[in-house]
């Protein structure tokens, strides 16, 4: 792969006069954000798919449609956790785990969870401690350099003021999130406490695990602090639970939302996120919807031949569910994939949130910004470039597999289909949490994350699919 004929001639370069401004996007995050919880099948994500899809319309894509996702649906109608203990009852306030089983009333014993004692808690309710992940912002660089056999990785990070040295990030998710009931329930619990320790904000209102998959037995969320009350009751004595966990559960059909601009040439460009959240979440994803808005925004305002590729723009149902609406899409289209140059994901315009005195506020930083890029050096130096010209500090490039298999985003799975990617992503402990509110995004990012995005496609101008695929040879910027 050549030095992209749109950086030689300075194409890369956004057009000021077509870039949405600040406002702008801001107000489709809080347009979106007004209209409630967004969880997969919700009145508000179906008012969401069709706000989107009439955008697309209104700003003249062509082949605007929507494309069906089958999912599991899940609506929880009461969660109570009843605890009894030297005769006291006591109300906790909780919040269950998603697509965990129903029911009306389970009486059991509740057991605290050990590691070195599983069966304790056969025929009980399993009380665990679910501690979030936290390590110094800046070591996924030397994750990177080690999963891609560099000596020195620091090429990798932009962070002009030393932002991110020395700070701790709590993630959003421990190492096992998607599996946080297995252990429990492969011991015989007959139902589960999840307690958020050390948890920022002391919440209790989780949406995780959110792979969309069944639990046979029910399981609540519940804050730190009263998670050490049951421990100290348990410790003292025996504790009687009582779990109640009604919820509505039922595949439905969601859809896609795709939209399309010619370009220089029919290989394609692919942009998106995913439409659906686990609360109102302005964060997770309506900031990623604004920011692909933005994108259609202002490649459609281009005439064809100045757009490097045909830009599909596109909208995931079920982030929420699995991700079932990425891999229906990459299922649908898989004959198309080796066609596309690059699939470019925006997730995620996050203000860093700290706890301080036990309040919550604005570090006055950005979340750290992992931008998953496939190991092809001229993209990689591409992303770079975008990152600096747009100063986006505390931003980290990062390999695609630098946590596993896949990035940790609603495109990962583009990876895996032999797509190369840039998937910009930000993972605050907030993400999942009802506390994803419209103060959270970091609104100083919204025209920056635009441009830097634009740079990136734009600089694909004159590269084929194949020929980004065969610069896998070329050694590493530095």
């Amino acid at each position: 792969m050549d030095r992209p004929k749109a950086a030689r001639l300075g194409l890369n370069v956004p057009q000021d006069a077509f870039v949405p401004d600040e406002r702008s996007i801001f107000d489709w995050i809080e347009t979106i954000f007004a209209r409630g919880v967004r969880r997969p099948g919700y009145s508000a994500d179906r008012w969401t798919e069709n706000f989107c899809l009439e955008r697309f319309r209104q700003l003249g894509l062509e082949q605007v449609r929507l494309e069906p996702v089958t999912l599991p649906y899940w609506e929880p109608l009461e969660s109570v956790l009843i605890v009894r203990a030297d005769d006291r009852e006591l109300r906790i306030p909780c919040f269950a785990l998603p697509h965990s089983a129903a029911t009306d009333g389970l009486d059991a014993g509740l057991v605290p969870w050990r590691d070195e004692t599983p069966d304790a808690v056969r025929g009980a309710i399993a009380l665990v401690d679910v501690p979030l992940m936290r390590f110094p912002a800046d070591f996924p660089v030397l994750l990177a350099g080690a999963v891609a056999g560099e000596a020195d990785a620091n090429w990798r990070r932009y962070d002009p003021d030393s932002t991110l040295t020395g700070v701790n990030q709590v993630l959003p998710f421990n190492s096992h999130f998607m599996a946080v009931m297995d252990a429990p329930l492969a011991a015989g619990a007959l139902g589960f406490i999840g307690v958020l320790n050390d948890y920022p904000g002391n919440s209790h209102r989780y949406y995780v695990p959110y792979d969309g998959v069944a639990r046979a037995i029910p399981g609540v969320w519940i804050n730190g602090s009263d998670g050490g009350r049951l421990r100290q009751l348990c410790d003292a004595g025996h504790v009687q639970c009582t779990l109640v966990n009604r919820a509505i559960r039922h595949d439905i059909i969601s859809y896609n939302v795709v939209g399309e601009l010619p370009g220089a040439d029919d290989d394609r460009v692919i942009v998106g996120p995913h439409h659906d959240g686990p609360w109102s979440s302005a964060v997770e994803d309506a900031s990623g919807v604004a920011l692909v808005l933005a994108q259609a925004s202002y490649w459609s305002r281009l005439a064809p031949e100045e757009r490097p590729h045909r830009l599909v723009f596109l909208l995931n149902a079920g982030h929420m569910a699995g991700g079932a609406g990425v891999h229906a899409f990459i299922d649908r289209h898989r004959t198309e994939l080796t066609g596309v140059v690059l699939e470019v994901h925006l997730e995620h315009a996050a203000n860093e949130i700290v706890e301080r005195d036990g309040v919550l506020v604005a570090s006055g930083h950005p979340e750290p910004r992992w931008w998953f890029t496939s190991r092809l050096a001229p993209l990689e130096a591409i992303v770079r470039e975008a990152i600096v010209a747009e100063q986006l500090e505390c931003s980290l490039l990062l390999p695609p597999d630098v946590f596993g298999p896949m990035p940790t985003s609603d495109g990962g799975p583009f990876h895996l289909a032999g797509v190369p990617l840039v998937n910009f992503l930000t993972a605050p402990f907030y993400l999942f949490d009802a506390m994803d509110t419209l103060d959270k995004i970091h609104r100083l990012s919204l025209v920056p994350l635009t441009r830097a995005a634009i740079r990136i496609i734009a600089s694909t101008h004159g590269v084929s699919a194949a020929a980004m695929r065969e610069s896998a040879a070329a050694p590493s910027p530095r």
